[in-house]
């Protein structure tokens, strides 16, 4: 006889319940959701946004994403919980499952550069059915290429899977926008980092 998996041996579907519980309509209060920064918060406002692709190629409609970043100055928000008092966050989650088309998004400001030997970056964490261990990458942005080039860690990849971690901006009606996808397998895979 053949047992299923047990909650305790996926990450999913349980943390949408309590990681992303606003987003869902469940009556709980949020450490974290899309907004990472506020109207008031400096530096460039854009929305980062994106979709998870599985190895089919198929979006993945029930995953999350958490993103940590720097504000626009380079610093890492000392409170992460409370957007209000300084207007920046720098901690968002996202589930795919509300968008209607399974996307991603965040509405922040840009990160500046949080030491000599970076470019501006995006921390990211993705959550799925399926994964027992959660998945670490970055984004970085395509209009950054001189300090692309002189980034250590984005240089410690291969020439020719750097692009999986390059969100590319658009200007659209309601502003700026960075979209990137991440792609879990498969010929375009996203470069996932061991922490």
């Amino acid at each position: 006889m053949a047992y299923g998996e047990t909650p305790s041996q996926t990450v999913g579907p349980y943390f949408a319940y309590g990681l992303t519980a606003g987003q869902y309509a469940y009556d709980f209060t949020d450490i974290a959701d899309t907004t990472i920064a506020g109207p008031d918060a400096e530096g460039e406002h854009i929305r980062i946004t994106g979709r998870v692709l599985d190895g089919n190629g198929d979006v993945v409609n029930d995953a999350m994403i958490e993103i940590w970043q720097a504000d626009a100055k380079g610093n890492y928000a000392e409170n992460p919980v409370d957007v209000a008092s300084s207007g920046f966050r720098g901690l968002g989650r996202c589930g795919t499952g509300t968008d209607a088309q399974n996307r991603f998004y965040f509405d922040t400001v840009k990160p500046g550069v949080v030491a000599d030997g970076t470019a501006p970056f995006v921390n990211v964490i993705v959550f799925m059915r399926g994964m027992l261990v959660h998945a670490f990458t970055r984004f970085y942005f395509d209009d950054e290429a001189a300090l692309n080039a002189r980034d250590d860690i984005l240089q410690s990849v291969p020439a020719d899977r750097r692009d999986t971690l390059i969100a590319k901006r658009v200007e659209t009606r309601t502003g700026v926008e960075y979209r990137i996808d991440i792609h879990m397998q498969g010929d375009a895979e996203t470069v996932f980092f061991d922490v």
